[in-house]
C-alpha cells in the first residue's frame, strides 16, 4: 500500500469528485459522488503527531449505549434472495475475473451477503449500524462511486448486481444517511460516528529486504513476512489493548487487512486511533532512508515481546531463506547498521575474502569477530542494541499507518474478488496461520467451475427420501458446494461471536437497570 493510505491496493492518481445526477440509485436517496479514477480518502493527514496518551486512558470514556443506533427499518425487512438465478457462464476457466458475467455469477451465487450484513449491522434486525454505513463502488470503467448506503443486505446486493462493480469498499457509520448528506442545512451535521479499527500490511513495503520477489509478485517464501506481521500485531491488540474480535483478511494479491470489530473500538475518535497506530509503528522511512528502527532503551514490553516472537523467524525465514546479505552491496547495507567502524572493517575484509558467504555465516561473524577484540573501541551494549534493531528492521510489521489513523478511511470489503489475480479476499484463520497459503486461495473462475462440477450423492439420496415422504428437501447454498465454504464458515462464526458479545452486554445492562428500580 501507498504511504498516503489510498483506499485501493494499487495507487491510483487523485481526481476531482464530480456530482452526477445520473448516479442516483434506484434504491432511493441522493445521488452519489463519482470520481473519474480511484482516489484517496478525504482528510488525509501527514506524519503522526506526538501523543501523550496512556493505554489505560484510551477507553476511559467507554460508556457506549447498545441502543446508540436505533432501528430505522421495520423488523420484517430481512435479507432475501431473488427467485431467479442466472445460469453460470459457459467457460469460466478462460474468462477474466473482472468479466461482467463472471462477477455477476459470483455476486449472485457465492458472495455471503447475509453474513456481511450481520457483521456490519451487529444483529439480524436492520439498524443504522448498517443503514448509515458508507459503501463505495469501483465500477468497471474505474469510476469511483462514494457515499452509497442501503437499509438492508438485499438492497446492497441488488445495487451491486445492477452496477457490477469490480470491487467495493466499506466506510464508517455516519450521523445520518450518507445519501442525504447534501440535504442537511449544516455540513457539520454529517460526520462519521463509528468504524472498525483497520490495519493494512503490503508486501511491496518489504521490497528492500525480500530477495525472492518484488512489486506485485509474491511466493510462499516472502509470505512469511505477512505471517510474522500478523503474529506481532494480533498479540499486541489482544494482550495490550484487550481487543477480542479481530479478523485478518487476505487482500487478494500481496497483503493483509485487519478489522478490529469490538464495540469499544468502533467509536474511537481519530486521536485515539492515531495513538494505537503509533504504538504499533516501529519501522519508519522508505527504501532509501537508511536505518529505519529507532527504539528507546530499555525496550518497551511490546517491543521485547515482539523480538521474542520474531527471532526464530529472523533465523529461518530471513537469514536462511531470504539470504539478505548474499552480495557485496547487500553486505554493505548490513555494515551501515552496525555501530563500530573498526569492527566493520574487519568484517568487510573477511567477507571480501569469502565471496558468496551465506547470510547466516555473516550474522555469526559479527559476534565471533567482536569476541576476538577486532575493535578496541567496541561498545558491547551498543552492538547488542544494533543487532536487536536489525532483527526488527528485517522482521517487524511494516504498517500502512494512514489506514489506521482516520475514522473515515475506507477499506476493501472481505470476500470481494481481486481483479488482477481473481482470488477472493478471504478471512485468515489465525489458529492455522502458518498453514495459510495465499497462492491456494480460491479464484472466482475456479469457484464457478466447482459449482458446475458439484455432485453430492448423499444429498441427492436425502432429497429423494424427503420427496418420498412428502417432505421439502433442504437446499444447499452454492458457496457450500465450493472451496469457499471453510472461509464463509469461519466468517459466520466470527460474526456470531460479535453479535453474542454485544447481546450479552445489552442483557446485562438491562438486568442491572431493572435491579435498581424499586
Amino acid at each position: 500500500m501507498s504511504s498516503q493510505g489510498s483506499v485501493n491496493d494499487e495507487v491510483m492518481p487523485d481526481a476531482a469528485t464530480l456530482d452526477c445526477d445520473s448516479a442516483a440509485h434506484s434504491t432511493g436517496g441522493n445521488e452519489g459522488d463519482i470520481t473519474a479514477t480511484r482516489g484517496h480518502d478525504e482528510g488525509k493527514t501527514g506524519a503522526i503527531a506526538a501523543q501523550n496518551i496512556r493505554l489505560t486512558d484510551l477507553f476511559n470514556d467507554d460508556d457506549d449505549d447498545d441502543d446508540e443506533f436505533p432501528s430505522s427499518a421495520p423488523p420484517k425487512h430481512q435479507p432475501s434472495s431473488p427467485a431467479a438465478i442466472m445460469p453460470l457462464p459457459a467457460d469460466t476457466a478462460s474468462m477474466k475475473a473482472s468479466d461482467p458475467e463472471v462477477m455477476r455469477s459470483f455476486y449472485q451465487r457465492l458472495f455471503p451477503w447475509r453474513h456481511l450484513f450481520q457483521w456490519l449491522n451487529h444483529g439480524p434486525t436492520p439498524t443504522n449500524d448498517f443503514g448509515h454505513r458508507e459503501f463505495a463502488f469501483t465500477l468497471q470503467n474505474d469510476a469511483y462511486l462514494r457515499y452509497q448506503s442501503f437499509a438492508t443486505a438485499d438492497l446492497l446486493r441488488k445495487d451491486v448486481l445492477r452496477l457490477m462493480p469490480s470491487r467495493f469498499e466499506i466506510g464508517p457509520v455516519y450521523s445520518t444517511n450518507p445519501r442525504d448528506r447534501k440535504t442537511l442545512r449544516s455540513s457539520s451535521a454529517f460526520k462519521p460516528l463509528a468504524k472498525e479499527l483497520c490495519f493494512d500490511i503490503d508486501l511491496t513495503d518489504y521490497d528492500d529486504i525480500r530477495t525472492c520477489c518484488d512489486k506485485a509478485t509474491i511466493c510462499s517464501k516472502c509470505w512469511r513476512f505477512m505471517t510474522m506481521a500478523i503474529k506481532v500485531v494480533d498479540v499486541a491488540l489482544r494482550d495490550d489493548f484487550g481487543f477480542r474480535h479481530i479478523m485478518w483478511v487476505y487482500s487478494g494479491r500481496r497483503g493483509v487487512h485487519a478489522w478490529v470489530c469490538d464495540k469499544k473500538v468502533r467509536s474511537l475518535d481519530d486521536q485515539k486511533r492515531r495513538a494505537i497506530a503509533g504504538y504499533l509503528e516501529v519501522i519508519k522511512g522508505g527504501a532509501q532512508s537508511g536505518k529505519k528502527v529507532h527504539v528507546r532503551r530499555p525496550l518497551h514490553p511490546h517491543i521485547a515481546r515482539s523480538l521474542e516472537i520474531l527471532k526464530p523467524h529472523f533465523q529461518q525465514d530471513v537469514l536462511e531463506v531470504q539470504d539478505p546479505w548474499d552480495t557485496t552491496d547487500r553486505s554493505e547495507k548490513l555494515l551501515q547498521l552496525l555501530p563500530d567502524r573498526n569492527l566493520n572493517e574487519s568484517l568487510r575484509r573477511k567477507w571480501d575474502a569469502s565471496p558468496g558467504r551465506a547470510s547466516t555465516s555473516k550474522w555469526a561473524d559479527i559476534d565471533a569477530l567482536a569476541k576476538t577484540g577486532a575493535s578496541k573501541s567496541l561498545d558491547a551494549r551498543a552492538l547488542l542494541e544494533a543487532k536487536q534493531d536489525i532483527v526488527l528492521e528485517y522482521t517487524y510489521p511494516r504498517l500502512d499507518i494512514e489506514v489506521s489513523k482516520k475514522l473515515n478511511h475506507l477499506l476493501k470489503s472481505p470476500f470481494v474478488v481481486h481483479p488482477g489475480t481473481g482470488r477472493v479476499c478471504v478471512p485468515i484463520d489465525i489458529r492455522a496461520l502458518d498453514d495459510f497459503d495465499p497462492l491456494a486461495v480460491p479464484t472466482v473462475q475456479g469457484l464457478l467451475g466447482e459449482i458446475d462440477a458439484w455432485r453430492d450423492d448423499e444429498a441427492d439420496e436425502a432429497d429423494a427420501g424427503a420427496e418420498a415422504h412428502g417432505e421439502k428437501s433442504k437446499g444447499v447454498s452454492d458457496w457450500e458446494k465450493t472451496s469457499l465454504k471453510p472461509y464463509v464458515d469461519y466468517f459466520r462464526v466470527f460474526v456470531h461471536g460479535i453479535i453474542k458479545d454485544e447481546k450479552d452486554v445489552r442483557v446485562k445492562r438491562e438486568r442491572e437497570s431493572g435491579s435498581m428500580e424499586f
